[in-house]
């Protein structure tokens, strides 16, 4: 598969995932919204899996580092299904803000090094660094009890829709 053949594919990955897992926590315990998360969880460790590929030979680290990063953050989005189940919104809620977390921390190195590659321009790329730090940033203060809402993730969001 040629680079632009998986760019196209890590883009579609990108919107469905953000639709998938938007409609699935509207429609959280019931059966289609369970698939959809589930399906967002495929979608997001397809999306490390593409970039792994396409940075491993120039970029090794970031691109381990992003693939572990995207896998967390699949793991810990279905695993929310499973402790909302067992233990309610209050541990859904913190395997959201800790996937939340190891999605912004994995993104920055990676938005970097698209800049670095020129795959990206660079405005573009630091808008990704910006939005992924502030999605951080507000998952570790919903961690440590700040409340910030959705506030912090919409840069990070916008910029994951517009790439």
């Amino acid at each position: 598969m040629s680079l632009r053949v998986a760019g196209r594919w890590a883009g579609a990955f990108f919107l469905s995932a953000f639709v998938a897992y938007g409609v699935g926590s509207a429609l959280a315990g019931r059966p289609a919204g369970v698939a959809l998360v589930l399906a967002n969880s495929v979608l997001v460790a397809a999306i490390g899996a593409l970039a792994f590929r396409a940075l491993r030979r120039s970029h090794p680290g970031v691109a381990w580092g992003y693939l572990v990063a995207r896998g967390a953050e699949a793991f810990l989005l279905a695993a929310g299904l499973v402790l909302r189940d067992r233990y309610g919104d209050g541990a859904a809620e913190l395997a959201y803000q800790l996937a939340m977390l190891s999605l912004g921390l994995g993104s920055l190195p990676f938005c970097l090094a698209l800049a670095r590659r020129r795959w990206l321009p660079r405005w573009f790329a630091g808008w990704g660094v910006a939005g992924y730090a502030l999605l951080a940033a507000g998952a570790a203060a919903e961690l440590a009890g700040v409340g910030t809402g959705v506030a912090l993730a919409v840069p990070g969001g916008l910029f994951e829709i517009a790439l």
